[in-house]
């Protein structure tokens, strides 16, 4: 892809490009899962996504919070929000009760997607005591006086009987149809903004920062040009998407240069090293501690990592 072919582009428009150019290219793999999405699959997958967000009532500019490790549903709200207009506000998976009930206040969530939890971490305890009023929620409709914009909790899963929330199944079974989500998409301007990150909170409460889709578009195919990135590239994205490195210098990056985004859900370095050796990654995304796990493994040895460029 061309500088020339980002300008204007929102993050729903980058994926019609190359869904267009790409159909049966791999655009999405999780080799833990056996899940492998082409273009024109993952395409299909992020258009019934956003019109299952339209059918929830979230509008433009309305703000969609996502609180979860690397699953294949947060990579596909990444691109469903971008193709309706309504914000990704990325939410640490390490934040704890009164961390999360700060976000979800300060952001005004319309509605938040979650999985399970990482770790020792149970995230819908951690939701019920961040919003009590879950306890008397059905469906995953939720009223709370103290966070009057949140009205709906849905888990990037299946719930067990009984659980207070949506899950996610059945938020896509009513997805309204197609043409309703590119009527919408439409609308947008490449000067909208479309996410919402906030800031480590190292000396106060974390603060939200407001990035348009040119921001963020342009940061990504920026930092693919320095990789050398291409069509041919499949980049192993082991780092959090609810950080830049993993949203934005990870699958953002991987879209803008028509490659193929290999997540890993949860930072394992032996985890890691097998996608790299099955999908023969050429890119590896990383901190210098998560390199040398990697290296330091006692079966490094067993996996070929020489597609690494």
């Amino acid at each position: 892809m061309r500088a020339e072919e980002i300008e204007g582009l929102t993050v729903g428009g980058l994926l019609d490009l190359v869904r267009g150019r790409r159909p049966d290219d791999d655009a999405l793999v999780y080799p833990d899962r056996g899940l492998r999405y082409t273009y024109g699959q993952f395409g299909e997958a992020v258009e019934r996504c956003a019109g299952a967000l339209m059918s929830l009532g979230i509008r433009k500019g309305d703000h969609v919070a996502v609180w979860g490790q690397n699953v294949p549903e947060w990579v596909t709200l990444q691109f469903a929000t971008g193709k309706i207009g309504a914000v990704l506000v990325t939410v640490n998976p390490a934040y704890r009760s009164r961390e999360l009930g700060y976000i979800l206040e300060q952001s005004d969530a319309a509605a938040l997607f979650l999985t399970r939890g990482v770790r020792d971490a149970n995230f819908l305890e951690v939701l019920r005591s961040a919003v009590p009023e879950l306890a008397d929620a059905t469906g995953g409709e939720v009223r709370s006086e103290e966070l009057p914009s949140l009205k709906h909790v849905v888990l990037m899963g299946e719930p067990e009987e009984g659980e207070p929330v949506m899950g996610f199944e059945e938020f896509l079974a009513g997805a309204a149809g197609v043409e309703e989500v590119r009527e919408r998409q439409a609308t947008l301007s490449a000067g909208d903004v479309i996410n919402m990150q906030y800031t480590s909170g190292t000396t106060g409460f974390p603060k939200g920062v407001r990035l348009t889709h040119a921001n963020i578009v342009k940061n990504a195919f920026s930092i693919g040009e320095c990789m050398r990135l291409g069509p041919e590239d499949r980049v192993c994205i082991p780092v959090p998407f609810f950080h830049c490195f993993g949203c934005v210098l990870g699958t953002l990056n991987t879209v803008t240069h028509e490659g193929t985004m290999v997540p890993v859900e949860s930072f394992d370095p032996e985890e890691v090293l097998r996608a790299v050796h099955e999908e023969r990654c050429t890119a590896l995304l990383g901190v210098p501690t998560m390199f040398i796990a990697e290296l330091d493994h006692p079966d490094f040895d067993r996996y070929d990592t020489s597609s690494l460029r």
